[in-house]
């Protein structure tokens, strides 16, 4: 008896003493600064409040122009966790991505002998929050090829005819989702909580003060490709993309302030509330 009361102490100390870590990762483009040009300050410090250690946290920066498998993308990835693992000790990781993020944090989870440093990172990861990830792609994409042309202001959403944008047709994110990717429907499951946040729609209007956050221009942007969308939408991923893989955390208004909407531009930014949800998630 005395040995089992002395075993359990040691594994509620050792749980105690497990340090926890945050890792952002940024959507399509290629990052170099993602703290300030991506996420912006509010969102990442809002969201370090959840650390018991706030220096256990993680911005990542990688070329996800590229297809998800590509060295420049999970390569990059993997090798940022890695150094921040083994760097800061991290016991347990959450795993907090923006749209395409998703799907590259998804490679990594779903292909464990792909690469030799997935393993360590896979045994570390506790969950993924995913804001509005593009698990089953977008029109938008399938648009982009096509040759149509966007706002400018959405550059930063669409970019080009880059493999990632590519990548995320529809019709191609669901041959992937069929063979390579973990989590879909009829599909296994993720190794680790894949949890998605969904926007459902966007506003826009002048007199609203929502669609202000995260910046006027990028809100009327999206409410102009939500035209190319279902009315279940945050402006580039529809609720039916959002949903996927893994499973629903929650719809933007059931969570956020007011029951504010959060256009695919907010769900990066600390709007209504949503870095202070992450926090208190990282914290449990």
């Amino acid at each position: 008896m005395r040995r089992l009361f002395t075993a359990a102490l040691l594994a509620v100390a050792t749980a105690a003493e497990a340090a926890t870590g945050v890792a952002l990762v940024h959507g399509t483009g290629h990052q170099t600064d993602a703290y300030n040009d991506y996420w912006q300050s509010p969102m990442v410090e809002g969201v370090r409040k959840g650390l018991a250690d706030p220096a256990n946290l993680v911005v990542v920066n990688c070329d996800f122009d590229q297809y998800m498998w590509d060295d420049r993308a999970a390569g990059c990835l993997a090798q940022q966790l890695t150094d921040f693992i083994k760097a800061r000790q991290i016991d347990r990781l959450v795993v907090i991505t923006h749209s395409n993020g998703g799907n590259v944090m998804r490679w990594i989870l779903s292909n464990p002998t792909y690469d030799a440093r997935y393993p360590g990172i896979i045994q570390r990861v506790v969950k993924v929050d995913a804001l509005a990830p593009s698990s089953a792609g977008t029109p938008l994409a399938d648009a982009v090829i096509a040759g149509n042309v966007f706002e400018s202001s959405l550059g930063w959403l669409l970019g080009y005819k880059t493999d990632a944008v590519r990548q995320q047709q529809v019709g191609w994110m669901a041959s992937y989702n069929q063979n390579y990717l973990l989590g879909s429907a009829g599909r296994p499951a993720l190794p680790a909580p894949f949890r998605d946040v969904a926007g459902t729609d966007v506003v826009s209007a002048v007199w609203s003060g929502q669609a202000y956050c995260g910046g006027y221009t990028q809100s009327v942007g999206l409410e102009i490709t939500q035209n190319w969308l279902d009315s279940c939408s945050d402006g580039f991923i529809e609720c039916s993309s959002a949903t996927a893989a893994g499973s629903l955390w929650f719809k933007d208004t059931q969570r956020t302030s007011g029951g504010a909407v959060l256009n695919h531009n907010q769900s990066r930014r600390a709007c209504f509330g949503l870095e202070s949800i992450l926090a208190n998630d990282v914290r449990n």
